[in-house]
């Protein structure tokens, strides 16, 4: 699986994030000088004799240009060597700890990611041998520990985190896992490449659920992996092409539609999410706020210096779990729904909802805490709802 299918270099000599996210992948049609490239639809490829292929094109799941090109968008914006494109975000992350990991060996997880992360290892791969434990990622000094007392093959952090917005220093958390010979990996879903690039900061490995800011419209399911080591990568395309998990065409179209508007996006969420916490902040009803931008969260600092902006998510804790129920039924502008990142806006009760699988573990959301994704509408409208909603509670 060394050749990998490859496309034309653009012309175009693009640095800032903008101009890659525009134009990295982006060739114009060579027929008909089209500027947005044609979806590939095609399972299969002529080839020029046997074993002739024309630019490493085979087999729909060994390789389709229109994925090809996402993937190559997905390197540029992230600042990493190799990138790949899967069906799901879940599927990205069983490749990648497949990739990585045997029988025996154990992750280092935070206490505060998606419920599916910790249910594909404790369930779905644990019964393989794989091994997790669950620490407050965010101290550092945890970690260092963690790592002393019994080594670990994966260190695996959300930063943001989800959905209690918590703050890792990368930079750090790479400096200790390096030293203890693991391999470190980010998920950059809640921040987006827009945001924030792990891998410049010392990152090994970036996941991302490309389904929510990459994809930004909620109309795609999509993961992703931006890895640095080559022997890794390999490794991982082996599984991508032997598994078979892979995006499909229009989708991956999709997701490379949404990644050309992601910085001017990534802008107007923040701008949003930022006067929403605010808004909450200095409300009776609410108890506590949980967002990277203000000034007393915990992780502000860090946050502040790893990321250009504080992103679209914030949280907020109200007096009890069935207060939080009447709050996310009250809305009507933030939508109830899974999921994040899109343009409109939703909240989620993560104990019921997102998080329902990590019930009862170190991973348990309290129940007063209620998810909000923040999207790009009139922030008057969004906080005019938020302040109806809390007033009929």
């Amino acid at each position: 699986m060394s050749d990998e299918p490859t496309l034309p270099t653009s012309r175009v000599r693009a640095r800032g994030f903008e101009s890659l996210a525009v134009h990295s992948g982006q060739i114009a049609d060579p027929t008909t000088g089209a500027v947005i490239p044609p979806v590939h639809f095609s399972t299969t490829y002529v080839q020029d004799g046997i074993g002739g292929l024309r630019h490493g094109f085979e087999y729909g799941r060994s390789g389709n240009p229109t994925r090809t090109a996402l993937e190559r968008q997905l390197a540029a914006i992230e600042g990493g060597t190799h990138a790949y494109s899967f069906a799901s975000g879940l599927a990205a992350e069983d490749a990648l700890l497949r990739a990585a990991l045997e029988p025996g060996d154990e992750v280092l997880l935070g206490n505060d990611v998606y419920g599916g992360t910790y249910r594909l290892i404790s369930r779905v791969l644990g019964p393989w041998g794989v091994k997790v434990r669950v620490i407050d990622m965010h101290d550092l000094d945890v970690v260092q520990a963690s790592l002393a007392e019994r080594p670990a093959k994966i260190v695996w952090v959300e930063t943001p985190s989800n959905p209690l917005l918590k703050i890792t220093d990368i930079a750090g958390l790479a400096r200790l896992g390096h030293e203890a010979g693991a391999l470190v990996v980010v998920d950059n879903t809640f921040a987006s490449p827009a945001l924030q690039q792990p891998i410049g900061l010392g990152a090994d490995v970036v996941v991302h659920s490309a389904t929510k800011y990459l994809g930004g419209h909620s109309d795609v399911v999509g993961g992703a992996l931006v890895i640095e080591d080559d022997e890794l990568a390999e490794k991982v395309k082996f599984l991508q092409f032997a598994v078979g998990g892979v995006s499909g065409p229009l989708d991956a179209w999709l997701t490379t539609r949404g990644i050309k508007t992601l910085a001017i996006r990534m802008q107007r969420h923040s701008e949003n999410a930022s006067a929403v916490a605010s808004f909450l902040s200095a409300h009776d009803r609410v108890a506590k706020v949980y967002y990277p931008g203000l000034a007393d969260h915990p992780g502000h600092d860090v946050a502040a210096r790893q990321m250009s902006a504080f992103g679209g998510i914030v949280s907020l804790a109200l007096a009890d779990g069935p207060t939080a129920r009447r709050f996310v039924e009250s809305t009507s502008m933030f939508q109830l729904a899974e999921s994040l990142g899109g343009v409109e806006s939703l909240v989620n009760y993560p104990d019921e909802m997102t998080h329902k699988s990590v019930r009862g573990t170190d991973l348990a959301v309290p129940e007063e805490v209620v998810r909000l994704s923040v999207g790009i509408e009139s922030v008057d409208d969004l906080i005019a709802d938020l302040e109806h909603a809390l007033a009929s509670l």
